[in-house]
């Protein structure tokens, strides 16, 4: 057999296989075959997105389920042994596994990342391929694990029988924090982007160590009530019996799992004490859910809880780590044990890509200047001096503002879908309320149809927060439209929010971060695939800044019994109290507004026009940037990066089996054909070719419509070497190209339509061929001539 003739899949079969196996791998429970990690980064351009292509290590070799330890890369064997080693590491990065090997069937190239001395990378025979036990002991030595912790970190997940797996990302975080356990370590944090699965991430490193009885009695802290029901009843619903919820501050210790608010024990001087009904050393690990919310600051409330408990290991979850000069989570919990961002999150295909929609207007950016004496509608004089962005909403209402804000939004939604379900994100419940006013009068045909198109959900308007669970539930149709200040910031699981909208003064990163996620989620079943920001306060500017889903940076470092806040520096910033977290009508001012402590006045006028200045959209490029660029240029930049000039896209282009590999191919690269072919084929009033398109585009040829190429063809009389049913399967294949483009004409299920079915059975169409080698060899001849390259 020539081994060199074998494709890759045979390669993996004869020899790759084979060798795992002699070395005692179980195929069935450790071995992953052509296992996709990744989801397919969704690219968006105008109404539509298409999906690249997904990660996929060729084997994922595991100790046991859910402990990935080597990645295998195979190529066939026109290649070096070697050659997969570069894409091997990639994976191997992303997965967190050690042990990486390149194979073409000959042997193996292994490159050991434990590995401290020169020999990293070394050669090996098919029957050289290392056991499952011995790569563990030498995983287990790299992660300085000794017997005791081995046998901890082998307590197995949570299986319901259905095969669902974790995602590469959440095992990564699962297993890393069982491991620190293992270690030892007492004080753990977690990073992960909202939307991709803390708690569910949470559920499962707590199984692993229930479980195994390393830890016994486990309190799960979160902040918001609809975060605690919904963890208990879907993601914990597993523990069944051994999981109470605290509630009515009663305790009752005969439970193992306790499920809590923050607020529920916590709260009034009297109230305050009723996790002390159990004893400090009652639990053995307490997970932080949202843990930036001032868990980590030395005056919080709820840092009681953990002081008291002190000896628990403590899991800290967070999106966002609090990183402030008043309060940092890093100095409380450590170095996070694992990062999973928002950028990495997109990059796979897990999290939904946005497109921002930033509008100034004239008075924010150009400044107003009230005439002299003038009063406002409370009859207030309003201080002479110049207003700009700073001050709108919160020391200035302009009337017309907000009324050009709603409007925006309204026209927004009219031209995509109105009843994508939308945030508005507003400065305190007051400018929430206007906004809401002005949402309703100007969508009064909606309204007439449902009160509730338009509700306002803040922390002090009970009917608009008991609408909180239907504008969060996918299947319910309304509230369409939901304004807020702080309420939805966090912990909000709205997986069919398509647009967020920023009026909202927003300087911490960590807020902002936070409000981006509400639209995040992916829901394919509900069209859900990429969303939208709206942007008035240029609040989207934090972009820009390094620390948007880069690594988290202490500012501050306390030495040892010194507390998160610097001595110099003044209190402020949450503190993380409980409540509502709302912001009401009226504020002390700060620095600059008239002074600490002194009712902030906010002037409300009317009769005062704004204008948009400027409208800009923004895409999020693939390198976490935000990118203002027209689809020609994003097309031709996604060409050039796969064909280096015209030439070389005609030969792939020639050579092709089947155009309609290319076509795919280009998609997944990020080509998105149908908005491409609308906006080039505007001005050219007919339907291109792909093949046109992109030479059109990325190559500055002058394009030819279907029709064009089709006509050239019936001039040259190529069909005349035809007859008969041949010679009609040809002419109608040709009209069908004119009309609907390559790949349907590469598709043999079309002679099952009319005009080929009125001249014949499929079979018998092919036998004027001479049989399908014949038909097929006509095709290419075909699109030959369509495309001139054998002209």
């Amino acid at each position: 057999m020539d081994k060199k003739s074998l494709s890759e899949r045979d390669i993996c079969s004869k020899y790759i296989a084979p060798a795992i196996q002699r070395a005692g791998w179980d195929m069935h429970k450790q071995v992953l075959e052509e296992f996709g990690f990744t989801a397919g980064r969704i690219m968006v351009r105008g109404k539509l997105h298409s999906r690249g292509e997904r990660k996929r290590a060729d084997y994922i070799l595991s100790y046991q389920k859910n402990l990935p330890i080597a990645v295998i890369e195979a190529k066939d064997n026109k290649h070096s042994v070697g050659s997969g080693m570069q894409q091997a590491l990639g994976y191997a990065e992303a997965l967190d596994v050690p042990f990486v090997f390149s194979s073409n069937g000959d042997g193996f190239l292994f490159h050991d990342r434990t590995a401290t001395g020169a020999q990293v990378e070394t050669e090996l025979s098919l029957d050289q391929f290392p056991s499952p036990d011995e790569l563990w002991q030498r995983y287990c030595q790299w992660k300085g694990l000794d017997d005791q912790a081995q046998k901890r970190i082998e307590a197995p997940y949570y299986d319901d029988g259905s095969g669902r797996m974790p995602r590469y990302y959440q095992m990564n975080a699962i297993n890393r924090t069982v491991e620190a356990v293992a270690r030892g370590q007492d004080r753990v944090l977690l990073v992960m982007a909202t939307g991709t699965g803390k708690t569910y991430t949470a559920f499962q490193i707590i199984w692993r160590l229930w479980k195994s009885k390393q830890k016994k009695r486990i309190l799960f802290l979160a902040d918001r009530n609809i975060l605690v029901d919904q963890t208990k009843n879907n993601d914990f619903k597993p523990f069944g019996s051994a999981m109470t919820k605290i509630a009515k501050r009663q305790i009752d210790t005969s439970y193992e799992i306790y499920l809590s608010l923050y607020q529920a024990v916590t709260g009034a001087e009297e109230e305050k004490n009723i996790y002390k009904q159990f004893s400090p050393d009652f639990f053995d690990l307490i997970v932080i859910d949202e843990c930036h919310r001032g868990s980590a600051a030395e005056d919080s409330a709820w840092r009681e809880i953990l002081d008291y408990f002190s000896n628990a290991t403590h899991v800290g979850l967070t999106a966002t780590p609090k990183e402030t000069k008043e309060v940092s989570s890093i100095t409380y919990f450590g170095e996070p044990v694992y990062s999973y961002t928002l950028k990495q999150g997109i990059e796979d295909g897990f999290l939904a890509p946005y497109k921002v929609v930033r509008i100034d207007f004239d008075k924010d950016l150009q400044g107003w200047r009230p005439p002299k004496g003038m009063r406002d509608k409370n009859g207030e004089l309003i201080e002479d001096r110049i207003y700009n962005l700073k001050d709108m909403d919160r020391n200035l209402v302009i009337e017309a503002r907000t009324q050009l804000v709603a409007q925006k939004v309204s026209e927004f939604l009219k031209a995509t879908d109105p009843f994508q379900k939308t945030i508005v994100f507003c400065d305190d419940i007051n400018h929430a309320e206007r906004m809401r006013q002005a949402l309703v009068n100007l969508n009064p045909k909606r309204i007439a149809e449902n009160r509730k198109y338009v509700m306002r959900i803040t922390g002090d308007d009970q009917e608009g927060k008991a609408e909180l669970d239907n504008f969060i539930d996918p299947e319910a149709r309304y509230p369409v439209i939901a304004t807020t200040s702080k309420l939805m910031t966090t912990g909000v699981d709205a997986q069919t929010c398509k647009l967020v909208v920023l009026d909202q003064h927003i300087k911490s990163m960590t807020e902002f971060k936070q409000i981006i996620g509400r639209g995040t989620r992916i829901n394919e079943d509900y069209g859900k695939f990429w969303f939208t920001i709206m942007d008035f306060k240029k609040a989207t500017e934090l972009f820009a800044d390094p620390a948007f889903d880069g690594e988290p940076v202490v500012i501050y470092e306390p030495g040892s019994g010194e507390p998160p806040v610097p001595p110099d520096e003044p209190e402020g910033g949450s503190t993380g109290q409980p409540g509502s977290g709302e912001e009401g009508p009226t504020t002390t001012a700060g620095p600059g507004e008239g002074g600490v402590g002194k009712p902030r006045i906010k002037y409300v006028v009317a009769g005062v026009p704004v204008y948009v200045i400027a409208e800009r959209v923004q895409y999020y490029g693939p390198d976490g940037k935000l990118i203002t660029e027209s689809l020609r240029d994003y097309t031709r930049a996604c060409v050039k990066k796969q064909f280096a000039s015209l030439d070389d896209f005609l030969r792939r282009w020639s050579d092709a089996e089947q155009k309609k590999a290319i076509i795919d191919e280009m998609a997944a690269q990020g080509v998105m054909w149908e908005a491409l072919a609308e906006e080039v084929e505007a001005k050219r009033g007919q339907p291109l070719d792909p093949f046109d398109l992109v030479c059109h585009v990325a190559f500055d040829q002058p394009p030819l419509t279907r029709k064009e190429r089709a006509e050239q063809v019936k001039k040259r009389n190529y069909f005349a070497k035809y007859s008969g049913a041949a010679r009609q399967v040809l002419e109608a294949l040709l009209d069908k190209y004119a009309d609907t483009g390559i790949e349907s004409i590469e598709d043999m299920q079309i002679l099952k339509i009319d005009p080929f079915s009125q001249i014949g059975a499929p079979l018998e169409l092919v036998k004027a061929f001479g049989g399908k080698p014949g038909y097929q060899q006509a095709i290419h001849e075909l699109e030959d001539q369509l495309y001139g390259t054998s002209a």
